[in-house]
């Protein structure tokens, strides 16, 4: 498995509640969060904030990821660094990271595991760092960090002009789905 990332800009039940809401399936991806590194105590709704991306970005993309799971992992600096040197070579601290998973050949039966997504790992300091020399509150950057590792691990990237131009437009429209404001919007051209 190879990381996407980029260092530039890079469990959920459904949401709402009825009485029917035992017999719904849910069409959000189970997402578990594990911290990793103590930083993150300073962030205690970091968790929620993740969920609530992540719900959003399945949501909006249109993705088919009922059936799936992901691992968020919240890190460090040192943490993120030593998964960029090994994965990418790249001997230094990013934002976000995603690892998408090989996806088995063929069909699955229905006492087959879930389908596995993949990976993210987002870094606390590079994080925080962001955010404060925007000025963006930190919920808001770290929910586009999330945002932007979920749609790696569902296909997007943005190796190219195109294919950044529409990866950024989805996380433009997911991001505005939770009141959150163009990350790009102070971008030089």
């Amino acid at each position: 498995m190879r990381p996407i990332a980029s260092a530039a800009s890079p469990h959920a039940a459904g949401s709402g509640h009825n009485a029917d809401f035992e017999t719904k399936v849910s069409a959000f991806p189970a997402t578990e969060v594990l911290v990793t590194a103590e930083c993150w105590q300073a962030e205690p709704n970091a968790d929620a904030v993740i969920h609530r991306a992540i719900e959003a970005a399945a949501e909006i993309a249109d993705a088919d990821v009922a059936d799936a799971e992901l691992a968020v992992m919240l890190t460090d600096d040192a943490g993120i660094r030593t998964l960029n040197a090994n994965w990418r070579s790249i001997d230094k601290p990013t934002n976000v990271l995603s690892f998408p998973a090989l996806q088995p050949e063929g069909a699955g039966g229905p006492d087959d595991a879930p389908r596995m997504l993949g990976d993210i790992a987002i870094a606390y300091e590079t994080t925080r760092r962001e955010a404060d020399e925007e000025r963006k509150p930190f919920d808001h950057h770290l929910s586009h960090l999330a945002v932007h590792g979920f749609l790696h691990l569902i296909g997007y990237d943005h190796e190219n002009d195109d294919d950044a131009e529409d990866m950024e437009a989805l996380e433009r429209e997911i991001l505005s789905s939770l009141g959150i404001p163009d990350p790009y919007a102070d971008r030089i051209a």
